[in-house]
């Protein structure tokens, strides 16, 4: 029960604080003028229409209706399987979290708001909070895993 409660309250935490960000951006930002700039990023408000790298654009209206449908896929994914949610739903919980408001702009704005512009050495793609939260869950979730998987072959 414990579980459930912090990874419902994951989901939550990744959404508002997203959305939180988003509506300071949009309140104070133009499309393509810079909010602030500096020598490695630049804060940017864009409306990505696509997903990473605005790949899937061709989509159009029905992406954010593909990618709701696999959120809900992912979400009923890892509740039904125990090892996954047992080991890595607080992980799971933000990423679902930072998906939801992701869609939650399609949505409401049509496209993404992203607005973090990485340009240090190479120009990135312009992204945002929730962006950032998936790709760390991420990489937490595979490190968590060689860990475990690494001292499992220890023993």
């Amino acid at each position: 029960m414990k579980k459930n409660i912090i990874f419902i309250v994951c989901i939550f935490l990744a959404l508002l604080l997203d959305q939180i960000i988003k509506q300071v951006i949009l309140h104070y930002g133009e499309i393509g003028n810079p909010l602030f700039q500096s020598k490695f990023i630049d804060i940017v408000l864009v409306f990505n229409k696509g997903v990473a790298f605005s790949l899937g654009s061709f989509f159009g209206e029905w992406l954010k209706w593909i990618i709701l449908a696999l959120l809900f896929v992912m979400l009923f994914i890892i509740k039904i399987s125990k090892d996954l949610f047992e080991n890595y739903y607080i992980y799971f919980g933000l990423i679902l979290g930072s998906g939801f408001s992701n869609v939650l702009d399609r949505f409401i704005h049509n496209g993404v708001v992203d607005y973090i512009f990485w340009h240090y050495g190479f120009n990135f793609a312009v992204f945002n909070l929730a962006d950032s939260i998936i790709n760390i869950s991420i990489a937490c979730i595979i490190i968590q895993y060689l860990y475990k998987s690494r001292k499992e072959k220890n023993v």
